[in-house]
């Protein structure tokens, strides 16, 4: 019985029929973007689970031949569930459930968009299969050929197939293969007899490999790592991933270097509750570089952190090395080669809403010839804050008891208890400000093994100390509207003083043992302490005078910032003289500026200048353009005229632009301007497409050997240099990223610091 023009509603199990009404349904388009076909529900039709499962036909022409096979031509659609098929002409087998097309043939579902030249679909089996096919994956970048295409419930199948995740008619990479099995139960793929493929030209063969079809982890093989360096020679890395379990895994790197040897990298990771950690171990059995040396050169590192029982809290990062020059010549992903020393640490606190403890052991290892530090074995701390009721007052209390030793025998060893009570009283006001705060110090020392020591300082073994200390900081906030340069901003005042007073001790007696001089910049000179740490607490009877003026935008934005101050010594201690022997009552000048020049363009720069001699101590000068990711640009200036006795000017330029759509250029240049030679410079290229990323880099650093006792200023001439490939198959390895460009902005001895974020 022909229809025309007809829509056709078919019970697969049933044999009636009914017209319905006209329904458009439309083919989704093959993409040349590299946008992913949002994913629809996948279902196979199951006539024993689903009973009244049908099927919507939509047709020029049909007829029913023997009440058992419905013929359809001219411009057939057929849908079900969320499956359709495209097609000039389809035979419908009620009773045997099976589908039958010939001419050019559109099949879609969730997973895939396919055309063919015919095509057979059984409701029954299960399956589909589709002759002389080319497919495109919609829920991942991926098209190619399958000379025979099937679909069941594991998967699909692919015989004499082509694959690859390019979009352009002649692909930048495909593979070949025999057969290819996706899986959508494992997300995984299998591949035999793989021929790869760049611009059609034959690179490499493979019997056999698996990759996954999704981000899910899978144990494999990860991207090579291939490098160059005067240093190591060619580098090449080879990474394995092992998906050990739901909560742990493991990359175990074998990574040849053509001058040193072969090492062996392993990286472990955990998660259990809210704590995490990770293992890191490197190690080299022999560094064919080293002359009459067969030692082995290795770095390990422990790190874990989380939160247990609500108010606890844990954090622990321990590492060592073979020997002082390892980060120098090999170097490492967990640290910079110019990295002096191996902070570490373990730490277990206690937090509630009034009162803290920390039980923390610490340590670190100097790095170079230098003279050891001390660790503390332990450290017990403990602080607490209880409201007073009048005048927003709060009682303050800490308390720390510190056992400090060291490697080197001939120095002393100390147990110490240092103790503070005291009064907080913090008032504030959108006006102005005045915080308070009184307190007596208190800390016994027992010093041993202070013989050698006490031949050039008077120590004691036993020593007590107490001290009072007074600290009145008051601030006052004015602003009015202005429209110097740009309509409708504020322009504020912010002037402070701060009185400290702290009395003379003399404290030859105590040794150093966890003590130096904090920075000298423009808010330290309202900070209650000159030093990090108790073994020195020094005498102030001082002034503190500074102010502060910025502008901002309506969104109350802060488009310009200046900041003065220095500190007015009223005590004799305090007072020192210069060369000439004049008298100096005060501290250096200490200023910063901040100007946002444009919206994208920013200047920084913090100084300390003396005024008795017109010489600057220390300044910092930065220059910075940040668009987005991609378009950056920092040009940097550091001065310091005396550290250790030696003089430090550096200037640094660093930018990152894209040349194109497609390519991006990162380089970054550091020159020492009192020796006259360059630090370092990183120039490197990086391509992106929506099917494969590349990455060429080239460095070129100073060398430091750290068994050289004048390290810091050496008078050398010696560099490492080399190049780093990366590259990135997009579709064989789930869903990657790309490549970005934060590591290499950040690569090296002197790295990127972002002017916008807080966490440098």
């Amino acid at each position: 019985m022909p229809f025309s023009r007809s829509i056709i509603l078919i019970s697969i199990l049933g044999s009636s029929s009914m017209v319905q009404a006209e329904t458009q349904t439309m083919e989704t388009p093959f993409s040349s973007e590299c946008a992913i076909v949002p994913p629809v529900q996948i279902q196979l039709i199951d006539p024993q689970v689903l009973p009244d499962q049908s099927i919507m036909i939509q047709s020029k022409k049909s007829f029913v031949d023997k009440n058992e096979i419905t013929h359809f031509t001219g411009g057939v659609v057929l849908a079900a569930e969320d499956k359709k098929i495209q097609a000039e002409q389809i035979e419908v087998n009620r009773i045997k459930g099976e589908i039958t097309s010939s001419g050019k043939t559109t099949f879609q579902d969730s997973t895939m968009t396919v055309t063919a030249d015919s095509l057979q679909a059984s409701s029954n089996e299960k399956f589909v299969v589709m002759e002389n096919s080319k497919y495109r994956l919609n829920e991942a970048p991926g098209r190619g050929a399958a000379d025979k295409l099937q679909l069941n419930e594991q998967g699909v199948q692919l015989k004499g197939s082509s694959f690859t995740s390019c979009t352009q008619e002649v692909p930048d990479w495909q593979i070949s293969a025999s057969e290819i099995n996706l899986s959508t139960e494992d997300e995984e793929g299998e591949a035999w007899n793989t021929v790869f493929r760049v611009k059609d030209v034959p690179i490499f063969y493979l019997p056999y490999f698996n990759f996954p079809l999704s981000d899910k982890r899978k144990t494999g093989f990860l991207y090579p790592q291939i490098a160059t360096s005067n240093n190591s020679g060619f580098e090449l890395g080879l990474p394995f991933y092992w998906n050990i379990a739901e909560n742990m895994d493991a990359t175990i790197t074998p990574y040849h270097m053509s001058k040193r040897g072969t090492q062996l990298k392993t990286e472990f990771r955990y998660l259990s509750g809210q704590q995490n950690g990770q293992i890191d171990i490197e190690y080299l059995e022999k560094d064919n570089e080293l002359i009459n040396n067969d030692d082995a050169r290795y770095l390990t590192r422990f790190q874990h952190g989380g939160t247990f029982s609500d108010n606890y809290r844990i954090y622990m990062d321990y590492s060592d090395l073979s020997d002082d020059n390892y980060l120098v010549d090999i170097g490492s992903d967990q640290f910079s080669k110019s990295d002096a020393y191996l902070w570490r640490i373990g730490e277990l606190g206690y937090y509630s809403d009034y009162w803290h403890s920390v039980v923390k052991l610490q340590d670190f290892k100097v790095l170079g010839d230098n003279q050891e530090s001390y660790k503390t074995i332990p450290q017990l701390e403990f602080e607490s804050y209880y409201p007073l009721g009048f005048l927003q007052s709060t009682l303050v209390s800490y308390g720390e008891y510190s056992h400090f030793e060291s490697k080197n025998e001939d120095l002393p060893t100390a147990d110490r208890f240092h103790g503070e009570l005291g009064i907080n009283i913090p008032y504030s006001h959108p006006g102005w400000f005045i915080n308070s705060d009184f307190r007596v110090m208190h800390t016994v020392y027992q010093q041993d093994n202070i013989e050698l020591a006490s031949t050039f300082l008077p120590l004691e073994e036993d020593v007590t100390r107490t001290l009072p200390k007074v600290r009145i900081h008051t601030g006052l906030n004015f602003d009015r509207d202005t429209s110097l340069f740009v309509e409708d901003m504020t322009q504020t005042f912010e002037p402070q003083i701060q009185y400290l007073y702290v009395p003379e001790k003399d404290q030859d007696d105590i040794f150093i043992y966890d003590t130096s001089t904090l920075q000298d910049d423009f808010d330290g000179l309202f900070r209650d302490r000159r030093f990090s740490g108790v073994d020195r607490i020094a005498e102030a009877n001082q002034v503190s005078i500074g102010a502060t003026t910025r502008i901002l935008n309506k969104a109350n934005e802060e488009l310009f910032r200046f900041s003065v101050g220095r500190i007015f010594y009223l005590n004799h201690s305090n007072i020192t003289f210069d060369e000439d022997g004049n008298r100096e009552d005060e501290s250096s000048l200490a200023g910063d500026l901040f100007i946002q020049l444009a919206k994208r363009w920013q200047l920084q720069t913090d100084v300390q200048y003396n005024t008795d001699t017109n010489t600057t101590e220390k300044s910092q000068i930065s220059l910075d353009y940040r668009h987005d990711e991609r378009n950056i640009f920092q040009i940097s200036h550091r001065y310091i005229s005396n550290l250790s006795g030696v003089s430090i000017e550096q200037v640094s330029a660093l930018g990152s632009m894209p040349i194109n759509k497609d390519w991006q250029f990162v380089g970054h240049v550091t020159q020492d301007l009192v020796n006259k030679r360059s630090l370092e410079s990183y120039a490197g290229v990086q391509y992106e497409s929506c099917c494969w990323a590349v990455r060429v880099a080239y460095h070129r650093n100073i060398n430091t050997n750290l068994d050289d006792q004048d390290f810091i200023n050496q008078d050398r001439d010696e560099f490492d240099s080399g190049f780093m490939i990366q590259f990135v198959l997009k579709g064989l390895g789930g869903n990657q990223r790309p490549l970005g460009v934060d590591d290499m902005l950040e690569s090296g001895i002197f790295g990127y610091k972002r002017p916008y974020f807080l966490s440098n």
